[in-house]
């Protein structure tokens, strides 16, 4: 076995939800390890940003795709268009999504439906675009799916049972998917992260109400900051942990421990 565990040169790593937060974190996360990037998200000015700085920043070529990943006809063509660049899609890191906050009595069949849409079956959809056409005939690939700690366990901060069930969907679709494509040399695992400081997170974590729930409910006792999943990702994205598929890693500050 080669040594150098966490080595993705040449590798190629499609990361959707790569315009913002911790897609883009994830994505340079791999970057630095030598994979080549292609962003995926629906905002083609910001993806277009986020290749340009990747590549600037770590050297490896990059490739700025526009998908609604509810869109099967578009989840498609933006895999063929990969391939026709590359020729290969080693890594998925499944991170678009969305997030539906209300007391479950008040929640829309629109708001359900959408977040079904999206974590739940956008995330299969790109999945089975990926296998199909790259990672099964290559006879390998790294999925991985970003569920969420609310995908193991239910809250009474802020109601939000939308999430909830698509991200417990994620969870055991990963279990499913590990298992029908271990036979094909490609690992299906996710990340289940915690409350994690971005643009769109920043000010309700800072609030005081939130930060008291941090003391209460986390044993760190404080929220994830940029770069604490970059581990996760890398490690689960290696050559090297071809024996590790169907797993829920929660990255969480301990959130499910208790």
């Amino acid at each position: 076995m080669d040594r150098n565990y966490f080595d993705l040169k040449g590798q190629v790593a499609i990361v959707t939800g790569c315009s913002t937060g911790l897609g883009v974190q994830m994505a340079k996360a791999l970057a630095s390890q030598g994979a080549n990037i292609v962003a995926v998200a629906r905002r083609q000015n910001l993806i277009e940003e986020v290749a340009q700085e990747i590549a600037s920043e770590f050297g490896v070529e990059t490739l700025a795709v526009r998908c609604d990943i509810t869109d099967t006809d578009m989840v498609n063509s933006m895999v063929d268009t990969v391939l026709d660049k590359f020729g290969r899609v080693d890594i998925l890191i499944n991170n678009a999504g969305t997030g539906a906050v209300a007391p479950a009595e008040d929640i829309t069949d629109a708001q359900f439906d959408n977040e079904m849409q999206i974590d739940l079956f956008g995330s299969f959809k790109v999945a089975r675009a990926v296998a199909k056409k790259a990672m099964i005939p290559a006879n390998y690939g790294r999925i991985i799916n970003i569920a969420s700690m609310y995908g193991l366990v239910g809250n009474k901060v802020a109601g939000s049972a939308p999430y909830h069930a698509a991200k417990g969907g994620v969870v055991n679709l990963t279990r499913a998917l590990a298992a029908e494509w271990g036979k094909y040399g490609i690992t299906v695992n996710s990340i289940c992260p915690g409350y994690f400081y971005t643009p769109l997170t920043q000010e309700t974590l800072d609030s005081e109400f939130f930060q008291q729930n941090a003391k209460t409910m986390i044993p760190e006792e404080r929220y994830g900051h940029e770069g604490e999943l970059d581990s996760a990702a890398i490690f689960l994205a290696a050559p090297a942990s071809s024996y590790v598929t169907g797993v829920q890693l929660p990255v969480d500050g301990g959130y499910t421990c208790m």
